[in-house]
């Protein structure tokens, strides 16, 4: 009997959706955030259980967090990059944006708009662009730790790596711990 090779073992290398996070990163000129990518044993399907598994702090963790924006045009997806430490405040998401609504998206919202199935959203690699905010709290982060593709895979990068692979725009994203209208920043 025969012993599978190491690629084999570990499909989620060859994975569609982590080749296009490392292609689209590699294009982008993030060649250090292609080539870091990383694999982990188990799935880090909140900013939490990634921080753990990476051994950094929770903020260093960029959550992919999607909403749906109701705006005059009608429904438009939100993509909101913040710090695994923070929730996201969704009347300040509509303020920033001049959405008139801002709710947090279903699964199939999510995947049709990133490509990605909830817990494993890269912040590239969208079928079309979307409009993006990148949390500041980030700033304070020499590495960011973002989702690459797959609830396995996370990339490093830094608050201007996300702000220039997105095209997303810095804001304060997150809410005070008495805002009613706040979205816990867990699914990444």
């Amino acid at each position: 009997m025969s012993r599978p090779s190491d690629r084999s073992a570990d499909p989620i290398r060859d994975h569609p959706a982590v080749a296009k996070v490392a292609a689209v990163l590699a294009e982008a000129g993030q060649a250090d955030g292609a080539a870091g990518i990383r694999f982990l044993p188990r799935a880090a399907r909140t900013a939490a259980q990634a921080a753990e598994a990476l051994g950094v702090p929770v903020g260093a963790i960029a959550n992919s967090l999607v909403f749906r924006m109701t705006t005059p045009d009608g429904t438009a997806p939100l993509f909101v990059l913040t710090s695994g430490a923070h929730r996201a405040d969704t009347d300040r998401l509509a303020a920033l944006t001049g959405a008139r609504r801002v709710e947090r998206a279903d699964p199939d919202f999510v995947r049709t708009h990133t490509s990605h199935a909830i817990g494993g959203v890269a912040p590239v690699g969208h079928p079309t662009r979307i409009t993006t905010l990148v949390d500041e709290a980030l700033r304070a982060y020499d590495t960011v730790w973002a989702a690459a593709g797959h609830p396995h895979t996370v990339f490093p990068t830094t608050f201007d790596g996300l702000v220039a692979a997105t095209g997303g725009r810095p804001a304060t994203v997150a809410a005070d711990s008495t805002d009613s209208h706040t979205e816990r920043a867990a699914p990444r």
